[in-house]
């Protein structure tokens, strides 16, 4: 009898020390997640000049990154520019990140025919400092009538999201929140992230060329119809004098 009662004390104790135990590392892999989170800073600086461009995301991490660490970059584009999904296939495979996209992207649509998309980055961790260059193009816009020829398209930096393995219970993460999104770039299956809440530099601003539509003279119906007959009439004469 007191030999089953010690096994049975034996084995409550063990599984309590295994709880326990998991408990601790659960406790102090959210612990460096949120510490990751209070000292991360995400920048953006836009390269290059034109119309095509590149967006370089920096992320600074505590150098003390844990093993297993995931970080995911949400950028939401505005409707003035567009990426080339086959330009981002081909750079993802010579680069540490992947990317995917919410939509399917017009490359020829003006920017008031286009919509707004995001796109999600899941770059590798080897380290502190991160960086993701991503190429964009700017779309063609309509012409402004109040004598400017330039328009600005701003564009926001992206949303720092991190998760780990070990880490599942996440409440408690304020002034940060707890959302879900895809695990990875081609899975469907969502994980819970903590998302840094704040964000210390607004959007990148770029102007860009436009046509001046105040130089366009209205053209009445009276004036297109005089305009056509002198043009009849002259046709008219210069094909008769040509047949004599």
């Amino acid at each position: 009898m007191h030999f089953v009662l010690y096994t049975v004390f034996g084995c409550l104790s063990t599984c309590y020390c295994f709880i326990a135990t998991a408990v601790h590392s659960e406790e102090n892999r959210c612990d460096l997640l949120k510490q990751q989170l209070q000292s991360s800073r995400v920048s953006v600086q836009i390269t290059k000049t034109g119309f095509h461009r590149e967006l370089l995301t920096t992320v600074e991490l505590r150098p003390d990154v844990p093993s297993g660490l995931g970080v995911l970059l949400i950028h939401r584009w505005p409707r003035g520019v567009y990426v080339d999904p086959f330009q981002l296939a081909t750079l993802s495979q010579q680069s540490h990140w992947q990317m995917s996209l919410d939509s399917a992207v017009d490359l020829e649509a003006a920017a008031h025919q286009a919509e707004g998309f995001v796109t999600r980055v899941y770059p590798a961790v080897d380290g502190p400092t991160i960086r993701v260059t991503i190429p964009f193009h700017f779309r063609y816009h309509q012409p402004r009538y109040d004598g400017e020829t330039f328009t600005t398209v701003e564009i926001e930096p992206p949303q720092l999201l991190l998760r780990t393995e070990g880490c599942l219970q996440l409440s408690g993460s304020e002034p940060h929140a707890t959302v879900d999104a895809p695990c990875t770039h081609s899975n469907a299956s969502t994980c819970p992230w903590v998302r840094l809440q704040q964000q210390e530099r607004g959007p990148v601003g770029v102007g860009l060329p436009v046509g001046d539509g105040s130089l366009v003279a209205p053209v009445s119906a009276g004036t297109l119809l005089v305009t056509t007959l002198c043009c009849v009439s002259l046709s008219t004469r210069m094909w008769k004098h040509r047949i004599v």
